[in-house]
């Protein structure tokens, strides 16, 4: 290639790479204020937003421009509480003895995708299998196409707890499951099953200090984890670098967990003010999951739905999250945005934002829930959460004012994460 040419090539390369995209915002919901601002231009360069200017800024010949002046534009949402390997079902336990991972790691694809489309750029998985895992790295290297994902890998519980996978199965199918597979009894087993998460390559820590509803054990409230155990996995996690999350319904358990340092407390759903008071008092986060509580009732009642040992636990536990919502909330409880995906039907997310705000949260402060607090929690608000200067480009706009109706939550017209365009 001659010398002219080779220089032109150049040129035209730097001015191709050097690319920008120019979002008109009509309405602009950045997560850093407590009013929606108007007339924004948000300019982003690769993977980040280099400014946010006031009015409508006139893009470069080389510019993308994107006019969103008739939608609400917001940061990507986060969902701190999610399965992407499966999805609520009839009579689902049996599909324990016949599903094959390969088989769990196709539908989960689509359980991504679909997430994403509704504006969920960034979510934590909390309990699933190495598909899961196998699923966040597949989507960090564009194979497949998902939200940002942080997985917690396999659940930690105690022998029969709500996340021990052999729970409701003959012996010769279930066996003794152990560290390796998030079952554990003493501190030493403990420690162990935090460092295999670690060598499966997880993210975070998550561990049922209760009994749950859909596991197939009788109690779903107990609590499962002694203090000196919860302590073990939050030290070691922590040398890991990981947080911990919790899974709890019953008080006494919560009190124990959130008193042996986890990072936050999934459900809450018997909390009483003795747990308030250790909530403020340690800074532990509550994600509430109000939209699980109410499908899951709802699921109950239809005849079959669920086993025998689940129902009664569904119909009784269910019902009650959203008054322990607006409890926690009222008192001054640190809240993020989670909604127990799976166990309802992915993409529906944003219902979640409807039970908040029934349960007297504001708009605005609901919508940042899934927003700064999600980052916060996550320990990224450094990198996400809000639409300001050197953010990652995760934006969406929704059809209507969430402010004034928050079902416009669900109406996900726009999405990009990462500066990457994936819904318009």
């Amino acid at each position: 290639m001659k010398k002219p040419a080779l220089l032109l090539f150049v040129l035209l390369s730097a001015n191709i790479f050097a690319q920008k995209t120019y979002i008109y915002c009509g309405k602009l919901i950045d997560a850093i204020g407590n009013v929606p601002l108007s007339a924004k231009t948000i300019i982003i360069d690769g993977n980040k937003i280099i400014d946010v200017q006031d009015g409508y800024a006139t893009p470069g010949s080389g510019d993308n421009l994107i006019d969103l002046k008739n939608k609400t534009v917001l940061p990507g949402l986060m969902d701190m509480h999610v399965h992407l390997e499966s999805e609520t079902k009839r009579n689902a336990v049996a599909d324990k003895l016949t599903t094959e991972p390969q088989d769990i790691a196709f539908k989960a694809a689509n359980y991504a995708n679909t997430t994403l489309m509704a504006g969920f750029t960034t979510v934590r998985d909390l309990g699933g299998s190495r598909v899961n895992i196998s699923l966040r790295n597949a989507i960090n290297n564009g194979t497949t196409i998902g939200p940002r994902v942080y997985t917690a890998g396999k659940t930690i519980a105690t022998t029969g707890g709500h996340g021990d996978p052999s729970n409701g199965l003959k012996r010769e199918f279930g066996g003794d499951p152990g560290p390796l597979d998030g079952v554990v009894n003493g501190v030493d087993e403990c420690r162990k099953a935090v460092r295999q998460r670690y060598k499966d390559g997880s993210d975070l820590i998550k561990i049922t200090a209760t009994g749950g509803v859909l596991s197939q054990a009788k109690d779903g409230s107990g609590a499962q984890f002694t203090e000196e155990e919860i302590r073990a996995i939050v030290e070691t996690a922590k040398d890991y670098g990981f947080k911990v999350a919790a899974h709890a319904h019953g008080a006494e358990g919560m009190k124990r967990a959130i008193r042996g340092g986890v990072t936050s407390i999934e459900h809450g759903t018997f909390m009483d003010d003795e747990c308030i008071e250790l909530f403020k008092k340690y800074g532990t986060w509550l994600v509430p999951t109000i939209i699980a509580g109410k499908s899951t009732a709802d699921s109950a009642k239809i005849p079959g739905y669920f086993t025998a040992i689940v129902t009664p636990k569904a119909l009784a536990t269910g019902p009650k999250i959203q008054a322990t919502f607006t409890k926690a909330y009222k008192a001054g409880v640190k809240i993020a945005f989670g909604t127990d995906a799976g166990v309802f039907m992915h993409g529906k997310n944003y219902l979640e934002f409807k039970y908040m705000t029934e349960g007297g949260m504001p708009p605005m402060e609901a919508i940042k829930s899934a927003t700064i607090s999600a980052a916060t929690l996550l320990g990224i608000e450094n990198i996400l959460g809000t639409i300001q200067k050197d953010k990652l480009a995760d934006i969406i706009a929704v059809d209507g004012d969430p402010l004034q109706d928050i079902l416009a939550m669900g109406k996900v017209v726009f999405v990009m994460k990462d500066g990457k365009i994936y819904k318009q």
